[in-house]
């Protein structure tokens, strides 16, 4: 049995999928009896536990052969990363008490950068989670392509997206949610011992440019793509609702500055199957 948390997300439900398809059981852990009910017509065990309830995670845990342990996405943190801090020390527990026979942590390029951002979250959890007595993997994505799923209004209505990645024509390590879900499924099966990293990005890196031509080729319209000055960064994640922006902000300038990259520039990095295209495309086909 493969325990999946955040199966109701992009990644959980790819990585679920890819399970499925290989005939493999499939246990959903989701707080969402509702939302269940789709994974239970595929045929999988369901599970009723919140992310920050260790006696819940731990039922759900036992008796697997492996959890995909997923962090939910927190993109306004308080001071402290205490959400963060709450779902590290239940998911700890649980696996602690649960005993899987391994673990495949979902984290992020940067989570070992030693310069404060808003991946830094993702340190503790790694720390944590490695002192597991059991095999333990971190998963450590790339800039998800599916984040572009916020300019294709505008891409389509105006012909023109807003970049915080910058320079425009700087190529960043990128990875499609679909390959990011069904590599998490194949390290589940994997065999090893102690704790592992596995960095995960896509074949081709990918400019802000990159991103505009492909919207153009899925939309059939010429597409630009402007910089959003530096200096109007707080201005508008504050106008749009964030308390806390300075650890987005300051993952942004690690990617457009380089020291959030991995070690060796992606060269050891597991590759994704997606292009930059094919993830832009699906994008604008959902938004029709």
């Amino acid at each position: 049995m493969y325990a999946i948390t955040g199966i109701t997300g992009k990644v959980g439900g790819a990585a679920a999928e890819a399970l499925l398809e290989a005939g493999l059981p499939v246990r959903a852990v989701l707080r969402d009896a509702e939302k269940a009910k789709r994974w239970s017509a595929r045929g999988c065990e369901i599970a009723l536990a919140e992310l920050t309830d260790p006696e819940g995670l731990a039922a759900a845990f036992a008796g697997t052969a492996a959890v995909f342990a997923m962090k939910p996405s927190i993109f306004d943190p308080s001071p402290g990363f205490t959400e963060a801090e709450r779902y590290t020390k239940a998911m700890h527990t649980a696996l602690l008490k649960s005993m899987p026979a391994k673990v495949v942590a979902l984290s992020t390029i940067g989570a070992d950068s030693d310069r404060p951002n808003l991946l830094s979250q993702f340190r503790p959890m790694e720390a944590a989670m490695s002192t597991l007595p059991i095999p333990v993997t971190f998963l450590r994505a790339a800039w998800f392509m599916e984040n572009a799923a916020l300019d294709v209004a505008a891409a389509r209505e105006t012909g023109v997206i807003q970049s915080y990645l910058q320079p425009v024509d700087r190529k960043i390590p990128m990875i499609a949610t679909d390959d990011v879900g069904r590599t998490a499924a194949e390290l589940m099966q994997e065999q090893w011992s102690g704790v592992r990293v596995v960095e995960l990005e896509a074949m081709e890196r990918v400019s802000p440019n990159e991103i505009a031509r492909a919207f153009a080729k899925a939309l059939g319209r010429n597409v630009t793509v402007r910089a959003v000055p530096r200096t109007s960064w707080e201005e508008i994640f504050r106008a749009e609702g964030m308390k806390n922006p300075r650890p987005r902000m300051q993952m942004v300038d690690g990617f457009n500055e380089g020291w959030i990259d991995f070690s060796d520039k992606g060269s050891g990095a597991r590759k994704g199957r997606i292009g930059i295209d094919a993830a832009i495309a699906a994008l604008t086909a959902k938004e029709r």
